[in-house]
Parts: C-alpha cells; structure tokens; sequence
C-alpha cells in the first residue's frame, strides 16, 4: 500500500480509443496516480497505440507502458487475422471479437499492479452501445474481480483489488457527455477498426458507427478525422 499521504495508484487499461480515455480522465479526476497501461496484441489498427501516448500524456498519467503480446499468433478475428473487417451490421458476436482479449488484458493489467502495489484497475468497457462482445459485460467483470482474488499473491495475503468500469452501463452519448465535461479532447483519440497510419477513420466499421451516433445523439461535434468525404461511396461524413 501507499503512504496514506500519497494518492492511491491505479493501473488504467488505454486503448488510445473513446471509452478508455474517458475512463483515464475519470480515475484522474478521482485522484488516482494513474499508470496506463497499452497493449500491443497485433491489432490492424494500430494507429491507436499512439493515441494511447498521446491521451495518455495529455489526461496527465503518471506513466504509461506498452506491453507486446501477439493475439495474430492465434488470429481468429478481423482485427488480428486476414479476416475483412464488416461494414454492415450483422447478427450476434461480430468477427471483430478478439478471442479473450479483455482477459488477456486485464490479467496483464493485473500483474502490472502487483507490482506497482496498486489495487486499483480501470477498464473502459460497455455493455450498451457496444458491439457485443462477451468480455464486455457485467458478469465478465465480476467473475475477473473474484479470480484476482484467488489468483495472485495480494488475494491470498489480505488485499483486495477493485474493478472499475465507469461506462459499463452508459450509452456512448453519454460518455461523451461525460469526457467532455472532464476535459477529453476526443480529436486525439482512434476508435476505427481499420485506422490508417495516420489514425484516419474509415467511417464504416462498427465501431465507427457507435463513436458517429454517439456524438450526434450528444450534441457534440465529432473531431474525428475521416479517409473519405460526403458523398463518397461509404457515404462518410
């Protein structure tokens, strides 16, 4: 534990996108000494590693890292494997699930705050608007809340971590409502699935759509930069 005149430490999952930088925002405001933490699974669109470092350094962590794991030694996902990431909505999990992603995620997450002596992890997932991931919902993030008891060398000698998922049960507008208010500038952030290497946005993917309509339906301006224009064949803002 920290001195009892030092802020608590947190470890924050940072994917560089939307949720997870208003999640950073929120355990700064809750003074936390925040230490993010992205992950380098292989993923396609990797631009959003540099918006990790550069949201990251802008919400004033005290540290970020990036850890290397490669999820495309395993594939089975658009985003890690020679899969077409889809352009129109389908019917139950989509194939831009990565398989155990967020447990992989936060297990190294988990390791990381053994170390720091932290007992506290954030994680922005959603279980509103959201693509349907498994790993998103609410009885994923208490069955991983109860192994990290058992499971590491903290559990078995008294501690306790906490999850914190701030976002699981807001709409996507409301996140944004709430970043705002907490100083997110959403300019610097990635969420597309397919980003280019500069982070530009193909306005077509399913995470694409939820960031779009969720900006609309919150009144906000959308800063996201985009490949295509109006009227162009992905009809594109």
């Amino acid at each position: 534990m920290n001195p009892a005149t030092q802020a608590p430490r947190a470890v924050v999952l940072l994917s560089g996108g939307l949720d997870s930088a208003t999640v950073l925002a929120a355990a700064v405001e809750a003074g936390y000494e925040c230490h993010s933490l992205a992950v380098d699974y292989g993923q396609r669109h990797r631009a959003e590693l540099d918006a990790a470092e550069r949201v990251s350094r802008a919400l004033g962590a005290s540290s970020h890292r990036v850890v290397k794991v490669d999820l495309r030694a395993i594939g089975g996902s658009a985003l890690t494997d020679d899969i077409s990431v889809p352009t129109e909505p389908a019917e139950g999990i989509p194939v831009t699930y990565v398989p155990a992603r967020n447990t992989l995620l936060l297990s190294l997450a988990l390791g990381y705050a053994e170390v720091l002596d932290a007992l506290d992890l954030w994680i922005g997932v959603n279980a509103v608007d959201y693509s349907g991931y498994p790993d998103c919902r609410p009885q994923f993030i208490a069955a991983f809340e109860a192994l990290s008891q058992v499971a590491t060398k903290v559990g078995v000698e008294g501690g306790r971590f906490s999850l914190h998922t701030p976002l699981i049960h807001l709409t996507k507008a409301d996140i944004i409502r709430r970043g705002v208010a907490l100083g997110v500038d959403y300019g610097l952030t990635v969420s597309c699935y397919q980003a280019d290497e500069q982070g530009r946005a193909c306005g077509r993917c399913d995470s694409c759509r939820l960031r779009r309509a969720g900006f609309e339906q919150a009144g906000v301006a959308d800063p996201t930069r985009y490949r295509r224009a109006v009227g162009d064949s992905g009809g594109v803002r």
